[in-house]
């Protein structure tokens, strides 16, 4: 999931779209919301968020600190005008990037990707490997591959397999879940969501694998075990 910042909401929903437009979850944040968003969420939630995109306001610095405190998640700064001063003092400040307007949302993610590879923040775009290396979770947008061939799956599917590979051995639950495929806390998890995605999952992988990698516990959650 991504996380849009900025005080204007008409730049919030345009980023949000755009990234939903692409198949990728992402939220919209107001500046003075956006420190107890943080405080309030999950420490597991925090940590499946993919990169911060901070928009053109005052004070981004602080918004930075801020950021920087609770997550490693990769930060990307937006400019609406050319200024080398102000791109240095963002630097300085501790952002990762900066990228002038107008930008897609795919240079976004490939440039939080290139973030991530660059200080091994998470394990993108490295496979991550299970029994004897069979099956290889990718957290790029591609497809999972078994025994080398790729697995085709929906996007609700592959997304879920991607949270739980990067959570490995630790048990999540349906909230959670919810809340790592469609980017939204405010939203009532809907269970049966989560566990029809996942049933059709677990089928799938099982088919090929010849066992589940998923385990479950009923009233508790789901952990990958690989």
């Amino acid at each position: 999931m991504y996380i849009v910042v900025d005080e204007r909401q008409s730049v919030t929903d345009h980023y949000v779209a755009g990234f939903g437009a692409e198949g990728v979850k992402a939220r919209g944040l107001a500046v003075g919301s956006m420190k107890g968003w943080l405080d309030a969420a999950p420490r597991i939630d925090v940590e499946a968020i993919d990169g911060f995109l901070i928009g053109d306001f005052a004070d981004r610095a602080s918004c930075t600190v801020a950021i920087r405190s609770l997550s490693r998640a990769p930060i990307i700064a937006l400019n609406e005008t050319r200024s080398l001063e102000q791109t240095l003092a963002l630097f300085t400040a501790g952002i990762d990037d900066v990228v002038r307007k107008p930008v897609h949302v795919r240079e976004i993610i490939a440039r939080a990707s290139a973030i991530r590879r660059r200080t091994g923040r998470g394990v993108e775009p490295a496979p991550t490997p299970d029994r004897a290396g069979r099956l290889k979770v990718y957290t790029d947008g591609r497809d999972p591959e078994i025994d080398g061939t790729c697995l085709l799956l929906p996007r609700r599917e592959r997304h879920i397999l991607e949270y739980l590979s990067k959570n490995r051995g630790r048990q999540v639950t349906k909230g959670q879940i919810f809340t790592a495929v469609y980017g939204d806390l405010d939203t009532s998890v809907e269970e049966s969501v989560v566990e029809g995605h996942i049933s059709k999952l677990r089928k799938k992988l099982r088919m090929r694998l010849g066992y589940d990698p998923i385990e479950a516990k009923r009233m508790a959650g789901y952990t990958f075990v690989g």
